[in-house]
């Protein structure tokens, strides 16, 4: 019998967006019978082995990327980090450099880690960023993410290619020199036709320590919302736990199968506007109010993008009351739109 190609996926752990989009992935590797092995670290490792269990997994060096406690230090932050990150990238090479020889691997997928490529097989970056908003010096950030992703043999951008996409200006750049590939948006989830079970779905992720002080908020904000509440704190520990207050009830995580079953028996979700969220509420045609993350402009251009649409209403994390929710009944919700991808054609490239 004729041995699988192995393929390295590769998620960056940032919250845990890059994990879950690759997901479907993964899935459609081993469908297409490829032998993924998942590398990443800390909280977007341990998503992924548990939700694959029987695949290899390796542990790679860690960013350690952490949020500013204040919104307007975001960026000051990055660059006191980047010696750090820049170390990262160089032992990401080195290892690379090993697991090519030892593990016989026939390509990378690497979601926004920049070190995972090799120039002997092939090697795709995954992202939504091509433009990469930091504000004064987004031009700058741009030419250096762009540089970085010409050393891809392809880079595949989970979004449409057309005028109605989910990612707007951050997706679609003119005059790139980049093998690009547009595969619409990824979600680990499929639409369900259930019975509403809660009248709100609250999904908390991302690094801390905003994480915690939207918890905080919410938790205090949830004491006079009428209806049944689920809120998941999006904290990957060892056991889950599922506590009760009044209509609220809280996961510290839910497994994959949990979280699609929550969104497709909810009427409303309240949440980050992480792109793979996004992308999970458009495969679902969900209707979301989102709140995102203080001084992150990624979330910042998505939420603004999405209410100028007329898709989901927003708020800053420091006005955020819950009587804004109210304010979703004049908003349209995603729509659904099934993108059909030619997976075979795709992984043509190993």
């Amino acid at each position: 019998m004729q041995n699988k190609k192995r393929i390295l996926v590769a998620p960056l752990n940032w919250g845990l967006g890059h994990a879950t989009r690759c997901i479907p992935i993964i899935n459609e590797l081993k469908s297409h019978d490829f032998e993924p092995i998942i590398a990443s670290d800390g909280f977007a490792l341990s998503l992924l082995q548990k939700e694959f269990p029987e695949l290899q997994s390796i542990k790679l060096p860690s960013y350690n990327i952490t949020y500013a406690k204040k919104a307007n230090s975001f960026k000051l932050k990055l660059i006191k980090d980047s010696p750090h990150l820049l170390k990262t990238i160089k032992r990401e090479r080195n290892l690379i450099k090993q697991l090519v020889e030892t593990e016989n691997l026939s390509g990378i997928i690497s979601d926004n880690r920049f070190g995972i490529r090799h120039k002997s097989i092939p090697s795709v970056f995954i992202t939504h960023q091509l433009k990469v908003l930091s504000g004064n010096t987004t031009w700058l950030s741009s030419k250096m993410h762009q540089k970085i992703i010409t050393k891809f043999d392809e880079c595949w951008v989970p979004d449409y290619k057309g005028k109605n996409n989910l990612s707007g200006d951050l997706g679609h750049v003119d005059d790139l020199n980049i093998s690009l590939k547009y595969l619409g948006p990824l979600s680990r989830f499929q639409g369900k036709d259930l019975t509403t079970k809660y009248k709100l779905l609250v999904v908390l992720s991302g690094p801390e320590p905003q994480r915690t002080y939207l918890e905080e908020k919410i938790l205090n904000e949830l004491i006079s919302f009428e209806g049944n509440v689920c809120l998941v704190k999006g904290i990957l520990e060892a056991e889950q736990t599922i506590e009760e207050h009044q209509n609220t009830i809280i996961y510290n995580y839910m497994t994959s199968n949990q979280l699609e079953e929550a969104l497709n028996s909810s009427e409303m979700v309240l949440s980050r506007s992480g792109y793979t969220s996004l992308m999970d509420y458009a495969k679902l045609g969900k209707k979301a109010f989102l709140i995102p993350t203080p001084g992150q402009f990624e979330q910042e251009y998505l939420a603004e993008k999405l209410q100028k649409e007329n898709i989901a209403p927003f708020s800053t994390q420091k006005d955020f009351n819950i009587d804004m929710l109210n304010e979703m009944k004049n908003y349209k919700g995603f729509v659904s739109d099934e993108a059909d991808l030619d997976f075979k054609s795709l992984f043509n490239l190993f």
